[in-house]
């Protein structure tokens, strides 16, 4: 498979010495087109720190970040801007959704930044709609919907541009068991359906197990690394996996869904 993101050596330090902190301390990785890769660790292991290099909210120490062969550090201007509009796309938490939007006016909002004529992007929303179920939310405003179809208008704002790579930082963690489970199966979809690129950070065992590998960070290095790679095995052996790992690096969330 064709190779999309390079990470060599990537470092992020805060502080001087001797009260340095490194949250990052010299990662390497790659990521394959059409992968569903996740990152795991315990809370400050540094793998927020990670997924913000690569959206370029904060800036690295030192190393490396390529995508398609781009040093993303060295992005400026108009390059930057269609980086963080076109080429990745960003499924937060918390949704970030603008709450005097409707559904379909935040996930046509990239568009419209992008000036992106919004006829070119009717036929994207009208799969995305269809696929992710809100179509009966579309022309709701966020206080009216719930907390599983704010993040699924999220996940639609997120997909609306084709983004080469699609980047979730813990996109389980504001949800109820009964819609993390709905928006991972169809995370999965889109990268079984459509070969999407997905990076997503996650301290839930549960949502790493829909992943076909997961990186483990612990003290801002890489840890250990789970491939799903047997095609017997069932997702809650490799779930089961899952939580042996995150046993020794003293983090996770059994969250049974």
């Amino acid at each position: 498979m064709e190779q999309i993101l390079e990470i060599e050596g990537l470092r992020k330090y805060y502080g001087r010495q001797p009260n340095q902190t490194k949250a990052l301390d010299g990662i390497s990785l790659q990521v394959l087109r059409g992968e569903f890769l996740g990152i795991m660790g315990s809370s400050g292991s540094g793998k927020s720190t990670l997924l913000n290099c690569i959206a370029t909210v904060t800036r690295p120490t030192g190393g490396r970040m390529l995508l398609q062969g781009q040093e993303i550090q060295r992005l400026k201007g108009s390059a930057l801007a269609r980086y963080r509009g076109r080429k990745i796309g960003y499924l937060f938490q918390n949704f970030e959704l603008l709450d005097n939007l409707t559904g379909r006016e935040n996930i046509l909002l990239p568009l419209s930044i992008q000036q992106v004529p919004a006829v070119e992007g009717g036929k994207r929303l009208a799969h995305l709609a269809q696929y992710l179920e809100i179509m009966d939310v579309m022309d709701k405003f966020p206080a009216q919907m719930s907390g599983g179809q704010k993040q699924r208008i999220a996940a639609a704002r997120a997909l609306i541009l084709n983004p080469e790579l699609i980047l979730c930082d813990e996109p389980t963690g504001a949800l109820d068991s009964k819609n993390a489970k709905g928006l991972m199966e169809k995370l999965k979809g889109l990268n079984q359906e459509e070969k999407a690129t997905i990076l997503m950070v996650t301290h839930d065992s549960n949502a790493a197990s829909y992943c076909s590998r997961i990186l483990f960070i612990r003290d801002g290095a890489i840890f250990h690394e789970l491939r799903r790679d047997m095609p017997s095995e069932s997702r809650q052996e490799f779930y089961e996996r899952i939580l042996k790992v995150m046993a020794q690096l003293g983090g996770g969330r059994e969250y049974v869904f």
